[in-house]
């Protein structure tokens, strides 16, 4: 397990990987910025395709994602779908079950902020039907 870096660090984009299989409808980007030990924050630069969702899952100790560019939709369990737009910064609590992604028609791109707990920071589970 990482801890966060003990001085300045600077990190270049470029480092972005595809996601782990299984945890969304279509392949997206991720670029860890800060991969953090327990107790401590990790944070992620995500990037999705047109359509391309994540499949159901929730954090530990809950997410903070803030929209950088693109149109996204998310939804939480038992929840309405809600857009989400450049600007927006979205809260889920800790171990709410959520999804979120892009738009059919639009590329989304956010900054995803949590902590990890007990070595994880994410609990991946089902696809989302629809």
């Amino acid at each position: 397990m990482s801890a966060n870096p003990q001085s300045m660090t600077i990190r270049r984009p470029g480092n972005a990987q595809p996601s782990a299989s299984g945890t969304a409808s279509k392949p997206f980007w991720v670029e860890m910025l800060l991969e953090g030990g327990d107790g401590e924050m990790t944070a992620m630069r995500a990037h999705f395709d047109p359509g391309a969702i994540s499949h159901w899952h929730s954090h530990p100790r809950g997410q903070f994602l803030y929209v950088l560019s693109g149109l996204g939709r998310a939804q939480r369990d038992g929840g309405r779908v809600e857009t989400l737009r450049s600007g927006d910064a979205i809260w889920f609590a800790s171990g709410e079950k959520h999804w979120h992604g892009a738009a059919e028609d639009s590329p989304f791109s956010y900054l995803s902020i949590q902590p990890r707990e007990d070595g994880r920071f994410v609990d991946w589970m089902e696809a989302v039907k629809g």
